[in-house]
C-alpha cells in the first residue's frame, strides 16, 4: 500500500510539473516582445504600461527626429532618462512628461546614460536596463496612473537621481516647455505641475513624486543657475537628489494627474500605497495576461505566435485613461469636470488610422470598451463643439482627414454597443461636425485645428467636391468625407431622422466627383471643374499634393460604404479587377522629391505601411478573382510583420497596424466600419478562439501552411459560405468558422 501511495504521489507530482511547464510554455506573455516596432518607422516604445493606462513609463533615447516620435529608437545607445508619458507608433511626437535619471560617477549638471542592448530587457508591464557609465540598473513598472522605479546602484556611496523638468521630447517640432511649478512636501516628497506646448497646444500634467528614502542633499538649478528655493516656478528646472550610503535599491513612485497635485495624491493613494516593486510587476503582468485573453490562437509557427500576441499587446496601448480616481478630468473646453457615474474620459484617439481595424477589433474583444470610447467622443463634442479627429490631452490637434469619429460612432450603434446612447445628441454631434460651422471656425481662427477641421467642409458644401486649387489633399478629404457622410446618415437613420439620413446618403456619393474615367484614378479637380494637371498616379508630395501621405494609386479605391458603386465606375467587375492588378503589380517607384516617408511596405503601389491601403486586398472579394485577396494577404502577413525591432513596416499608429494583423491572422476583416459585415481573408493560424458574450467563436484552418495559402471552401457552423461574407451577429452568437486551405486557387 505504501509503495502504491508513493507511486501515486510521484505521478501527481510529475503531472503537476508537466501542467506547470505547459502553462508556462503557453503563457501569452512569453510571446509579447515590446521591442517589435521600435526600429525602422514603427515608432513604438518598450517601456512599462498597463492596458489603456495613463502612465507609459519608458526610456527616452532620442529627442530629435521623426523616427523618435515615441522618444525611443532601437538603434540608439543613449538614455536621457525615464519619462512617464509616450505615444505608441504616431507620426508626430509629444509628451515625455516628468523625466527621472539615476546616476553615479557623473557630472551632475548633465548626466546621460549609455547602455548595451544585451543589458536591456522588456516584457508587458516591466522594463529593465543597465546604464553602464552611470553604474546603475533601472527597473520600471506601472499601475494605471502611477509609474514605479527601482534603481540598484553599483556604488552604495554614490546614489543620485536627476529630476529634469526642462525635458522636451521633440524640440525640433516646436515642442517647448511653457511653465513648471514644483514644491517640496517633505524630504521624500515633491509635487508639481508641467505645462507644455507642442502637437497638443495646451498640455498640462500634475504629479506627485515619492522616494522610499529621505535624501541627504538636494541641488537645484533653475534656468541653468543654482537655486536654494524649494518652491520654484520656471521653464527649465532640474533637481539633483543625493541619497545616503546604502546597499538597498532606491524606489521612486510618480503619480500623474490630468487636473492637479491633489488628484495625483489621490491616484497614488488609491493605486500604489505600498513599496512592493515585485508585487506591482506581478499585478501589471496579471492585467496584461487577462487583457490578452480576448483571442487565443494555436499554431506551430513561433513567428506567427510572437507577431500575433505582440500585435494584440500593441492594440491595447491607447486610447488611454485621462481621468483621476476621483472622477475629475479636463474637458475639451479646458474646464475641470466631474465624470458622471459610468463615464470615463480617454485621450489619444488616432481616429484616421484606427477607425479601419483597431476600433472594429475592440468591438469584438472588448465591446464594453468600444461603447465607452464612442460615448467619450460624443462627450468631447458636448465640451468643445465638434467631434475631434485626433484629440490629445484635451486638445483639438486637427490632425489628418475629415471627421472619422463618425465611423467609430456608426459602428458602435450598428453593433448595439451603446444601448443607452442619447441618439439625438449623437445625431447632432455627427451632423454638426460634418457641416460648415462658421461660428466655430471664427472662434478658433488662426489655430491649426480650425484650418484643417472646417475649411474642406465649406468647399464640399459649396461645390459638391473639394477643389484642389483651394485645399491641399483635396482628393483625400473628398473621398473620405463621402464615407464619413454615409456614417452620419447611418447615425441619423438610427436616431429616426430619415430626412437628414437621405441628405447625407446623397453626399456619400460625392466620391464619384473625383473619378476620372479616362485614367481610372481619383484625381484633383479645380474649382472650375477642370482636372488638375500635370497628373502622374505615382507622384507624391507629403505637404502639397492632392493626396494625404500617398498618391493616386493609394487613394483611388476608397469608397468602403459603396464598393459595388465604385466597381460600377470602372465599368465591370473584370475592369475593376484589372485596375487592382495594376495597383499590385506595377513598379514600386514613387515619384517626387518630397514624397511622403509614410509610403512603405510596397507591393506594386499598394502601401501597407500606411492606412489608406489596408482594405485594398479585400476588394478582390467583390470581383470574380477572390483568390487574389488570399494571395496578397499572404504576402503582407508573412513579409511585412516580423518578430524583430524593424518588424512593423510603417508607423504603428496607436494600434492600427497591429489590429490589422490580429484580424487578418485569424482570417477576416471589416472593410466598412458601420456596416457590421466581415469578409474572408487568409488565416495564418491553425486555430483561434474569440471570447464573445455567446461563449466563444472558434476558427479552424484545415491543411493550413505557407504553401496552402488559398481557400478551397469555408463553413460557418457547418454551412458552406457561398460568398466570402458573414455578420457581426454571427460572430457574437458564438459558433465555428472553418477554412479548408489548398495550394491551388
Amino acid at each position: 500500500m505504501r509503495a502504491l501511495t508513493v507511486f501515486i504521489s510521484l505521478i501527481l507530482f510529475l503531472s503537476g510539473c508537466v501542467s506547470e511547464q505547459n502553462q508556462t510554455e503557453s503563457d501569452v506573455l512569453n510571446y509579447v516582445d515590446p521591442f517589435i516596432g521600435t526600429g525602422f518607422h514603427g515608432h513604438t516604445f518598450p517601456g512599462a504600461t498597463t492596458p489603456f493606462g495613463m502612465v507609459q513609463l519608458s526610456p527616452d533615447t532620442h529627442i530629435m527626429g521623426w523616427d523618435a516620435s515615441s522618444g525611443y529608437h532601437y538603434e540608439d545607445s543613449t538614455i536621457y532618462g525615464f519619462s512617464h508619458t509616450h505615444l505608441s507608433g504616431t507620426g508626430i511626437g509629444d509628451l515625455g512628461d516628468v523625466l527621472l535619471l539615476p546616476y553615479s560617477n557623473s557630472d551632475e549638471l548633465k548626466p546621460v546614460g549609455l547602455f548595451d542592448k544585451k543589458d536591456e530587457t522588456a516584457s508587458p508591464g516591466y522594463y529593465k536596463v543597465r546604464l553602464k557609465n552611470l553604474n546603475v540598473t533601472a527597473e520600471l513598472t506601472a499601475t494605471k496612473r502611477v509609474g514605479f522605479h527601482q534603481y540598484t546602484y553599483d556604488e552604495s556611496n554614490d546614489r543620485n537621481v536627476l529630476l529634469d523638468l526642462g525635458h522636451i521630447l521633440q524640440p525640433n517640432w516646436g515642442h517647448k516647455m511653457i511653465k513648471n511649478t514644483i514644491h517640496q512636501i517633505d524630504d521624500k516628497t515633491f509635487e508639481g505641475v508641467q505645462k507644455t506646448k507642442g502637437w497638443a497646444e495646451d498640455h498640462l500634467v500634475a504629479y506627485r513624486i515619492e522616494f522610499s528614502e529621505e535624501f541627504e542633499r538636494l541641488k537645484i538649478y533653475s534656468e541653468g543657475e543654482p537655486s536654494s528655493e524649494t518652491k520654484l516656478s520656471g521653464k527649465d528646472i532640474k533637481l539633483h537628489f543625493r541619497f545616503p550610503d546604502n546597499n538597498k535599491a532606491l524606489l521612486v513612485k510618480v503619480a500623474l494627474s490630468v487636473v492637479d497635485e491633489e488628484g495625483a495624491t489621490k491616484n497614488i493613494q488609491a493605486e500604489l500605497s505600498g513599496w512592493d516593486f515585485a508585487q506591482t510587476v506581478r499585478q501589471a503582468k496579471a492585467g496584461w495576461h487577462d487583457a490578452l485573453q480576448g483571442i487565443t490562437i494555436s499554431t506551430d509557427d513561433e513567428t506567427v505566435k510572437t507577431n500575433f500576441y505582440t500585435a494584440l499587446y500593441h492594440s491595447m496601448m491607447s486610447p488611454f485613461i485621462a481621468q483621476d480616481v476621483d472622477g475629475r478630468y479636463r474637458g475639451m473646453d479646458k474646464t475641470i469636470r466631474q465624470a458622471p457615474e459610468g463615464f470615463t474620459n480617454y485621450t489619444v484617439f488616432s481616429l484616421w488610422d484606427t477607425f479601419r481595424a483597431f476600433h472594429p477589433l475592440i468591438t469584438i474583444i472588448r465591446p464594453e470598451k468600444a461603447g465607452e470610447w464612442a460615448e467619450a467622443l460624443v462627450q468631447k463634442y458636448r465640451e468643445g463643439g465638434l467631434l475631434p479627429k485626433w484629440p490629445l490631452a484635451s486638445n483639438y490637434t486637427g490632425t489628418m482627414v475629415g471627421y472619422p469619429a463618425t465611423s467609430v460612432m456608426a459602428d458602435a450603434l450598428a453593433k448595439g454597443l451603446v444601448p443607452n446612447a442619447d441618439l439625438n445628441v449623437w445625431k447632432e454631434a455627427a451632423i454638426t461636425s460634418a457641416t460648415w460651422q462658421p461660428e466655430w471656425f471664427e472662434k478658433h481662427k488662426g489655430t491649426r485645428a480650425a484650418e484643417v477641421m472646417m475649411k474642406h467642409i465649406y468647399y464640399k458644401e459649396k461645390y459638391g467636391f473639394v477643389p484642389s486649387d483651394s485645399i491641399t489633399a483635396s482628393v483625400s478629404y473628398g473621398v473620405e468625407m463621402a464615407y464619413y457622410d454615409w456614417c452620419v446618415a447611418e447615425i441619423a437613420k438610427t436616431a429616426g431622422d430619415d430626412k437628414a439620413a437621405d441628405e447625407f446618403y446623397k453626399k456619400s456619393k460625392y466620391y464619384e466627383n473625383y473619378f476620372d474615367a479616362t485614367t481610372g484614378f481619383m484625381r484633383g479637380k479645380n474649382g472650375d471643374g477642370s482636372w488638375r494637371t500635370p497628373f502622374n498616379p505615382k507622384y507624391s508630395d507629403h505637404n502639397h499634393a492632392d493626396y494625404t501621405e500617398g498618391n493616386a494609386y493609394q487613394w483611388s479605391y476608397f469608397a468602403p460604404h459603396d464598393t459595388n458603386g465604385m466597381v460600377d465606375l470602372f465599368g465591370s467587375k473584370d475592369a475593376f479587377e484589372s485596375s487592382l492588378d495594376s495597383l499590385f503589380t506595377t513598379s514600386s517607384e514613387i515619384l517626387g522629391e518630397n514624397a511622403s516617408a509614410d509610403i512603405t511596405g510596397l507591393i506594386g503601389q499598394y502601401a501597407h505601411g500606411n492606412e489608406p491601403s489596408h482594405h485594398m486586398a479585400y476588394l478582390y472579394n467583390y470581383t470574380n478573382a477572390k483568390w487574389k485577396t488570399q494571395k496578397y494577404l499572404d504576402h503582407v502577413l508573412y513579409d511585412f510583420y516580423l518578430p524583430e525591432p524593424a518588424g512593423i513596416i510603417g508607423n504603428e499608429d496607436c494600434g492600427q497596424m497591429s489590429a490589422w494583423y490580429v484580424l487578418n491572422a485569424i482570417g477576416f476583416y471589416q472593410v466598412c466600419p458601420g456596416d457590421p459585415t466581415y469578409t474572408i481573408g487568409r488565416p495564418v493560424v491553425d486555430k483561434a478562439s474569440v471570447r464573445v458574450p455567446g461563449g466563444s467563436f472558434e476558427i479552424l484552418a484545415h491543411n493550413n501552411s505557407k504553401e496552402n495559402k488559398y481557400i478551397d471552401k469555408v463553413l460557418l457552423n457547418g454551412e458552406t459560405l457561398n460568398e466570402p461574407f458573414f455578420s457581426h451577429e454571427d460572430l457574437m452568437k458564438g459558433g465555428k468558422l472553418e477554412f479548408f486551405m489548398s495550394a491551388e486557387h
